[in-house]
């Protein structure tokens, strides 16, 4: 056996460790390397598209900030710039793409980033989004005119409310959406929902966005800013078609009054203004007010007689690691957006929409949206096909496949079901009033941290779908997506731990069991 020597020095006192000197620097040279090798040997994955970006003027791909012409369509050279840009990732290439007013792209260069920890974004993939011609495209977009009709409604109560009953009742006879359906029809219950476990049991919002954060020494109510009823945008073409050129919005109507979240318009808000990992820092600190009983069983303190967890295992280790893993997905995010799909948003859609049923262009949009009640209550309330926007700038500069937010949260609630236990019964929960002004018990069936958890990263994908500038698919393969990063990271991260530990249990938004080890 190796024997183990103790290191003295008169100045710096003693060293007591296994390994010290050139053996730790070694070690960790060998854990860094292995962890570098195991990700060379993996093939390189091949990317999909659904080939939108051949439609005849670019009609399927994103442009928004570039200049386009009257119909809406992006000027040809400014778009072929764009994409010189994107294959040569020269950085002056990019300061020659022509725009169209002040507003800016977001950030296309960091789809080239490198990251030292967990897989590199460019080996992620994602299947192919609904194509622009497609019936699964139709589904989409017609339940998004449906959550922009239906945005000041509260959840509380949809199962009465006659437009809710309308959305559900058009949405189950589409030919290929994707949404939960019970016995084979959309319902008031799972309208706007996914069918990840726990998604359909209790309130529509997560606990997670309606109970008190712990911060610090001080807890901070969740009652959020948000707009007034009705306070929708680009209804008008000019407007839209100045957007789409980059021009500066104008200010949205205040509500002077906070709220907790209570309808579609609320939760868009939130989406609006919340930073990149805010959701899921907030549940984390709210999992740890509980206690070790919502720590994961597998946690190596919890039969400890001696220690606590802390820097590893313990409330510094996951929030770490939450943060860590929301800028990772928005790396596999941004190459995924630019450099693969680069499809069109929905508020984009909307002027196909619109031009097509106005005899302007003709565009090979399926018939099942053309012809749906959805298009029909739009433009009888704003008379235009648009698809009405709660934000007045729109969507962001960057395309919409997948779902920023949804990456995010996908990895930020993948890490925290590792940490915590899923099983878990929230106590007390509650919902918020029908005027959001105040916090109402809960009192049906028991709402566990997993399923919480698979509903906080729902919300804050589908909430923005519900403010028009996202697709539902953004949202729910934007989430695999962020689970896959955030898995990789914590199996990085399982050579580095000294304590006897079995490895990371959870349960993926599929249903499926999965052990990191």
């Amino acid at each position: 056996m190796e024997e183990k020597k103790i290191y003295y020095d008169k100045e710096k006192g003693c060293l007591l460790a296994p390994k010290s000197g050139w053996q730790r620097r070694k070690e960790a040279f060998r854990i860094r390397f292995m962890s570098a090798v195991s990700h060379l040997i993996m093939p390189p994955k091949e990317h999909p598209c659904n080939g939108d970006e051949q439609l005849p003027a670019k009609i399927g791909s994103y442009s928004k900030g570039l200049p386009h012409n009257p119909l809406g369509e992006v000027v040809p050279q400014a778009y072929d710039r764009y994409l010189e840009a994107l294959k040569s990732g020269n950085p002056e290439d990019f300061e020659s793409i022509p725009m169209g007013g002040k507003v800016k792209l977001a950030n296309p260069q960091a789809s080239y980033v490198y990251d030292l920890i967990g897989p590199d974004c460019h080996q992620l993939t994602l299947l192919k989004p609904p194509a622009f011609s497609s019936a699964w495209e139709a589904g989409e977009m017609a339940e998004l005119y449906w959550q922009a009709l239906t945005r000041d409604i509260p959840f509380q109560t949809y199962e009465s409310d006659p437009l809710i009953q309308a959305a559900a009742s058009e949405l189950s006879g589409f030919s290929d959406f994707r949404g939960p359906k019970v016995n084979g029809k959309v319902t008031p219950e799972t309208l706007f929902r996914s069918e990840f476990p726990g998604n359909l049991t209790g309130p529509y919002i997560s606990q997670f966005l309606w109970k008190d954060i712990p911060y610090g020494a001080a807890a901070i109510p969740q009652k959020y800013s948000t707009t007034l009823a009705g306070s929708d945008h680009m209804t008008s073409y000019d407007e839209w078609l100045n957007i789409q050129n980059g021009s500066s919005p104008r200010d949205p109507i205040k509500d002077p009054v906070p709220r907790y979240i209570r309808n579609g318009r609320d939760l868009g808000e939130y989406v609006h203004y919340d930073f990149s990992f805010q959701c899921p820092l907030s549940a984390c600190l709210i999992l740890l007010s509980y206690g070790p009983d919502a720590l994961d069983p597998h946690n190596p303190y919890h039969k400890s007689a001696t220690q606590g967890g802390f820097i590893t295992f313990g409330a510094a280790h996951i929030l770490d690691m939450v943060t860590k893993a929301g800028r990772m997905a928005l790396e596999a995010a941004w190459f995924q957006k630019f450099l693969v799909h680069r499809r069109l948003r929905p508020e984009e859609f909307g002027g196909r929409v619109h031009n097509h049923m106005n005899g302007t262009a003709n565009y090979p949009i399926h018939s099942e949206l053309l012809e749906s009640q959805a298009l029909s209550h739009v433009f009888s309330k704003y008379a235009s096909y648009l698809l009405p926007m709660a934000y007045p700038e729109g969507c962001p500069t960057h395309p919409a496949y997948p779902a920023g937010h949804a990456c995010i949260a996908g990895a930020g609630v993948t890490i925290l079901k590792a940490f915590f236990n899923e099983s878990f019964v929230i106590p007390d929960p509650v919902e918020a009033s029908i005027d959001g002004l105040s916090l109402l018990p809960y009192s049906g069936t028991p709402l566990t941290a997993g399923g919480e958890l698979n509903k906080l990263g729902v919300n804050m994908s589908l909430g923005r779908d519900t403010a028009g500038v996202h697709w539902r698919s953004d949202g729910i393969e934007g989430l695999k997506l962020g689970e896959a990063v955030a898995i990789g990271l914590l199996r990085d991260y399982i050579s580095s731990f000294n304590e006897n530990f079995s490895g990371f249990t959870l349960t993926k938004f599929d249903g499926k069991k999965v052990t990191i080890k």
